[in-house]
């Protein structure tokens, strides 16, 4: 669906502007111009969804799935994060008793319904629970997707893509990585964090 509309909104953003000017005056531009500018702003979000559904290929052609209950979540500041915004705690990969490490919606895009259902005080219990369970696919210590079970429970759906900045930002601050393997590097590396290349050794 991301590729269509990679296709179907560019194509309708330019059939408008063919229609306007090969059949009508310039004085019904008018009629035309909230079409083209919507057109165009769908063309600007459709780069973002198909940018995200190729992270989300990355990161799910090295990390299997794993259902999560309960996870704590909050859109307070974390004080383990590395960033400020709204968060969800996944466990540690290295089954470290009790121990997780936030993930923070870094980019609000298509984060709205995560915001209406991580929610605080006044958010409706029915709508909390639509996150008591999770499926989550990464390593919470520098990338993953997070997603909610389909209707039948036996699939995913919501997929989002959620990372450190650090695992894109050399400059970042480092908070979650650094009891990290180089191996844990290299998986999340071919995953689509982009760590600088590791100095050649010489012998």
């Amino acid at each position: 669906m991301t590729v269509v509309g990679l296709i179907l909104w560019p194509a309708t953003l330019l059939g408008l502007f063919y229609v306007l000017l090969v059949y009508f005056s310039p004085g019904f531009s008018f009629l035309f111009v909230p079409f083209m500018l919507y057109s165009f702003y769908r063309c600007v979000v459709q780069m973002h969804h198909f940018s995200a559904a190729f992270r989300i290929g990355q990161v799910l052609q090295h990390y299997p799935w794993q259902i999560l209950r309960d996870m704590p979540r909050s859109l307070s500041q974390h004080p383990e994060a590395e960033v400020d915004g709204m968060w969800i705690e996944f466990p540690h990969p290295e089954g470290a008793a009790k121990k997780r490490v936030p993930l923070v919606f870094v980019k609000h895009h298509r984060s709205h319904w995560w915001l209406k259902r991580i929610g605080g005080p006044r958010t409706e219990p029915e709508l909390k629970a639509q996150l008591d369970t999770l499926w989550f696919a990464g390593d919470p210590r520098f990338l993953g997707v997070v997603a909610v079970p389909a209707g039948d429970g036996a699939s995913p759906r919501r997929l989002h893509f959620l990372y450190q900045p650090s695992a894109f930002d050399r400059t970042a601050a480092h908070r979650q990585e650094t009891d990290a393997t180089p191996a844990d590097r290299e998986r999340a590396r071919r995953a689509g964090a982009r760590f600088p290349e590791p100095a050649p050794t010489w012998r």
